[in-house]
């Protein structure tokens, strides 16, 4: 996941932070998202809000790139991904997902993880990413189904409704109707790209304990663990009691949730130039 803008009063640059909330399961639907994409070895990617670099290593390691850019407009999130992701077929710069002000010959993919939904004109950051695709080359995006199984925040938000109704503002599934098959549809075939296909990719995220799932909402960035921070005691503990009365648990503690992502696809047009 990455961001290339922020919205007043959520932190999105903590990478240590992300990774620990909804990195390690980002991580497990870009391995079922590269497959789906089917892009040939020795192609050269373009990943586009790359945050963490958390596409960019597992096109690494599954796809066998000829080369890598990792673009994201935070400075902190490309300080991680430098830090982290050790490849020499790898590069990471600072730049706006809108734009992609880059140099060099076209990729032959552009692929963008849990991005669209937090820009302000995602329609310009699809048109970007198909003009730095050679014709016939493939341009794709996944983000959370924020709305239905991306059940780690939808148990989360549905609790804290239940006992603010006025949390409802700030929940995903809300704010971002982008995160649906017909919008994300849509916003492709409306940037010019062609045989537009969107599908479900369902990861399972188990935690632990109750422990594991909530401790990554105490970190107070993020917009859920922001809310459940801004809190008060006696507040916040009812969160988590009614989180961990609702939350499916088995005998030995451990939890098991789906995180759902919608992932899309397009081809640029053999005509485009």
């Amino acid at each position: 996941m990455a961001i290339t803008t922020v919205k007043s009063g959520e932190t999105w640059a903590a990478g240590d932070l992300y990774e620990s909330y909804v990195g390690r399961w980002s991580r497990a639907v870009a391995q079922a998202f590269l497959p789906w994409l089917d892009v040939p070895a020795s192609s050269r990617w373009l990943d586009v809000g790359c945050g963490t670099g958390a596409l960019t290593e597992t096109i690494l390691a599954h796809s066998h790139p000829a080369a890598v850019v990792g673009v994201d407009l935070s400075p902190d999130f490309i300080a991680y991904a430098r830090a982290h992701v050790a490849s020499p077929l790898a590069t990471f710069q600072v730049g706006n997902a809108q734009i992609l002000a880059l140099q060099g010959p076209r990729f032959d993919a552009a692929v963008s993880a849990l991005v669209l939904n937090f820009l302000p004109e995602p329609g310009l950051a699809v048109r970007a990413m198909a003009g730095r695709v050679h014709p016939g080359g493939r341009v794709a995006a996944y983000v959370w189904d924020y709305r239905g199984q991306m059940e780690l925040m939808r148990y989360f938000w549905d609790a804290a409704i239940a006992l603010d109704p006025a949390a409802g503002v700030l929940d995903e599934g809300l704010r971002f109707p982008l995160c649906q098959p017909g919008p994300l549809q849509a916003l492709f075939a409306d940037a010019g790209l062609v045989d537009v296909d969107v599908r479900a990719l369902d990861v399972p995220t188990v935690f632990r304990d109750f422990d594991d799932y909530w401790s990554p909402f105490l970190a107070g960035n993020f917009p859920a663990p922001a809310y459940a921070m801004s809190l008060g005691g006696e507040a916040r503990l009812a969160l988590r009691e009614r989180l961990r009365s609702t939350l499916p648990t088995a005998a030995d503690g451990s939890i098991a949730l789906v995180a759902r992502a919608w992932a899309v696809r397009g081809t640029v047009h053999s005509t485009a130039t």
